[in-house]
């Protein structure tokens, strides 16, 4: 209530946004245009620093660069300090936005990396051909049906799609390496798409200490320091129709992701 008083001098506060779950577009993901308006009201908010509550397998490296832009273009523009606190995973687009932090904490057992691209598909070579059907598919432009997954596997397309997955690739490293410049490990090869745990992830510098939110912000801010949460809102009835589908299909999706953490 004291910031209501005026005259009377409101106790400091930390602004926490929650980041769990999958990055991309459908209804249930974490993305740029669904957490625009937490992340600007909890810059908005004056703060004396704003906390990343990270529980995240990844996703569209699109929406893991836009979301972390955003932060770090509002943490610049209002000098607000952003600590990042991973809990479960913070792996490929998840930890894209752990670095959005000006330092990273973590849990001891929490899983930490997969820095690189991953594109994955299925072949139906002649499924329709066992139920009768027959697709027809015209285009204009020799690209526009590649990596067609009932077309026989092409290898220039194969040769295409590593080089887009390597642009990509090099994207995600250029990243990391500018935010946490002089802190990894030279002789480590991090890009890989490997993981690390805990005290092994900060031993390679992919973060800075073992801790957990409440006390490190009131150790760093004073016991005073209350908090503020602000995160993603999910629609009160979802929309009917294909939407739940999509949605049913995203949140297997979701769980495959954390399943190849063992979560």
């Amino acid at each position: 209530m004291k910031r209501y008083i005026p005259f009377v001098k409101a106790d400091p506060h930390v602004a926490v946004i929650r980041l769990q779950g999958g990055i991309g577009t459908s209804a249930r993901a974490m993305s740029d245009r669904s957490l625009a308006p937490s992340i600007e009201k909890a810059f908005r908010s004056k703060p004396v620093a704003v906390a990343l509550e990270i529980s995240s397998p990844g996703g569209s490296p699109v929406q893991s660069s836009l979301i972390s832009a955003r932060i770090r273009r509002l943490a610049e523009e209002k000098n607000i300090p952003v600590f990042s606190f991973v809990e479960d995973v913070a792996a490929s687009g998840g930890y894209w936005l752990a670095v959005a932090g000006d330092e990273i904490f973590i849990d001891r057992g929490s899983i930490v990396g997969s820095i690189g691209v991953i594109s994955a598909g299925f072949g139906l070579t002649g499924t329709l051909d066992k139920i009768g059907a027959e697709r027809r598919v015209y285009t204009a432009g020799e690209s526009k049906s590649m990596l067609d997954p009932f077309q026989p596997e092409k290898p220039s397309d194969v040769k295409r799609l590593r080089g887009l997955l390597d642009n990509m690739h090099d994207y995600f490293k250029d990243h990391i390496t500018s935010r946490r410049a002089g802190k990894l490990d030279p002789a480590t090869d991090l890009f890989t798409g490997d993981i690390w745990v805990g005290r092994k992830a900060i031993e390679l510098g992919l973060a800075d200490q073992i801790g957990h939110l409440v006390p490190v912000m009131k150790d760093r801010f004073g016991d005073k320091v209350t908090f503020r949460r602000f995160g993603q809102k999910k629609p009160l009835f979802s929309r009917l129709g294909m939407q739940i589908v999509e949605d049913a299909v995203a949140g297997l999706e979701e769980r495959a992701a954390y399943a190849r953490f063992g979560l």
